[in-house]
């Protein structure tokens, strides 16, 4: 599960920095015409490619990987998956050259570059992937693991699949849902900030509103209610519910009523008193952008404050893939954007071979190699063949590479069953023919955090006491949150007063006379530890 999402989304502390431009060099595809979008070409597997050529001259591929230190599991998955596909593709007269990155990466990049690749494989930081960027000769392409955009363009392009993939695949899915608004919550970082800036440039693209942006530290319990306790506005939802308890009970003790209206009143406070919150949140969905594991721990809050599986759909990225949120019931329904399935033909091989199932850093580097043998073998120019417009069908599916070095994966969209196979909603795309996406990670500056987007709580709204005592009773609103445009000079339609919400307050109305009310016993659930 590490590997899966440490590929997916980064690597360490160099994940998706911002949007520096990259230098202003010659482009290495300046060569490179504009090709017509078609079908996508399968990868060669198995067999080396007719094209083939016969010539003694050695082909030179160099491979540079972290394979000692805290990260040599993710660089060895990705080699043997290279050597998996260079014994089954490459030509004779094909050389490849492994480069251990952890052990003194500027030493071994400028060794590697001495022999005068053809092509790189790798890195997988994107502090290396920069520093290669920055020695290289323009004309040799790099095939790279970071999805870091400001760590490629200049001929460093990178296989790991890039965030606004996910992200955009996914409200594009709630706008198909006719989600109309939802909330972001994100973990309180570099990268989980420029996913939600991907998310906010998506939802207007797609003309959803987001009614809110919330961060919290990672793995971080405390941090992660807060969180959802701001998201479900349970502060003043709770402030609410207490207050139309309180007027029904006030109303109970101190009114001549009828027996109707006594009957209607008692079974109103009986039912609200089962509760600890009302009132509707101003949004219909919510987006996580963490790991399976946090996301579980905020749905649960979110669920325990007062967010009922009713009022808001869940939806994810492909961070989900394979993590333990998968098997939870509690998030059935939910769901998120993710690769095809393995190719099975490969999965039976990789496990053959290294005994092990092969996590997507396997198949991106399995891929890689592919395109490199395939890019050597191939009659057309460098550039040409590795950023064919048409694509690749690779063991993860559609696949093209972009000049400035992204890249587009087809996506499909799971829905969650409390399986470790949930359920396809959407398939993947099979063809570019038409685009998919629309947003370039390097054009996304971090969102910052949003406050919730509300006209607030009134509780009179969800009570109903007889039409004689309304005025008595003219309540305050809880929690109102709202962007006010200012007004004109002379403009005066139309003007709404929020009356404050602290509950010290006094009600000053001429028919309004406070009276003392029976306490009403609650148990709050500030004092209640959640156990997950």
């Amino acid at each position: 599960m590490y590997m899966n999402r440490f590929l997916i989304f980064g690597a360490m502390g160099a994940i998706l920095a911002g949007c520096a431009q990259n230098s202003q060099r010659r482009d290495w595809f300046s060569e490179y015409g504009e090709i017509p979008t078609g079908t996508p070409v399968q990868m060669q597997y198995g067999t080396t490619p007719a094209s083939a050529s016969e010539s003694d001259t050695p082909r030179r591929m160099a491979v540079m990987l972290p394979l000692s230190g805290d990260a040599a599991a993710a660089g060895g998955a990705i080699q043997s998956a290279i050597e998996i596909a260079v014994l089954q593709n490459a030509p004779k007269n094909l050389s490849v050259s492994f480069y251990d990155t952890a052990a003194d990466a500027s030493r071994q990049i400028a060794t590697a570059l001495a022999t005068n690749p053809e092509i790189i494989i790798g890195p997988l930081f994107a502090r290396d992937a920069n520093m290669v960027r920055t020695q290289k000769s323009m004309e040799t392409p790099v095939l790279s693991f970071t999805s870091d955009a400001t760590a490629v363009g200049g001929g460093v392009m990178t296989m790991a699949l890039m965030p606004t993939n996910s992200v955009e695949a996914i409200v594009g899915e709630m706008a198909a849902d006719r989600v109309d608004n939802f909330i972001i919550i994100s973990p309180d970082n570099e990268s989980g900030r420029l996913m939600a800036g991907v998310a906010a440039r998506a939802a207007k693209l797609q003309q959803i509103n987001i009614s809110g942006i919330f961060y919290y530290t990672e793995n971080d319990t405390e941090s992660i209610k807060n969180a959802t306790i701001d998201a479900t506005m349970n502060k003043a939802r709770t402030a609410a519910n207490t207050r139309a308890r309180e007027i029904l009970s006030d109303i109970l003790t101190t009114e001549r009523l009828t027996a109707i209206e006594k009957s209607d009143l008692t079974m109103q406070l009986e039912k609200i008193s089962k509760t600890d919150t009302i009132g509707n949140l101003p949004y219909n969905a919510v987006l996580f952008l963490g790991s399976g594991d946090d996301t579980k721990s905020l749905a649960s809050f979110m669920r325990y404050y007062g967010l009922g599986a009713r009022d808001a759909r869940f939806y994810g990225t492909a961070v989900w893939d394979g993590a333990d949120i998968m098997y939870d019931l509690t998030m059935s329904g939910a769901k998120f954007a993710t690769l095809p399935p393995v190719d099975p033909e490969f999965s039976l091989l990789y496990e053959q071979v290294t005994g092990t199932q092969p996590s997507r850093l396997a198949t991106f580097g399995f891929d890689a190699a592919r395109m490199a043998i395939g890019m050597i073998n191939s009659e057309k120019s460098n550039a040409a063949y590795l950023l064919d417009p048409s694509g690749y069908i690779g063991t993860d599916g559609l696949l093209r590479l972009r000049p400035n070095g992204e890249n587009e994966r087809a996506l499909r969209i799971v829905q969650l069953n409390g399986t470790a196979t949930p359920r396809e909603i959407k398939p993947a795309q099979q063809n570019f023919m038409t685009p998919i996406y629309n947003i370039e990670q390097r054009h996304v500056s971090p969102a910052s955090a949003m406050e919730l987007e509300t006209p607030g709580i009134n509780p009179m709204d969800y009570i109903k006491i007889p039409d004689r005592l309304r005025d008595r009773y003219n309540e305050k609103t809880y929690g109102t949150h709202l962007t006010v445009t200012p007004i004109a000079p002379g403009q005066i339609d139309n003007v709404v007063t929020i009356l404050p919400e602290d509950d010290s307050d006094v009600i000053v109305a001429p028919d309004f006379q406070p009276v003392n009310l029976e306490s009403v016993n609650r148990k709050y659930i500030e004092d209640v530890e959640i156990t997950e």
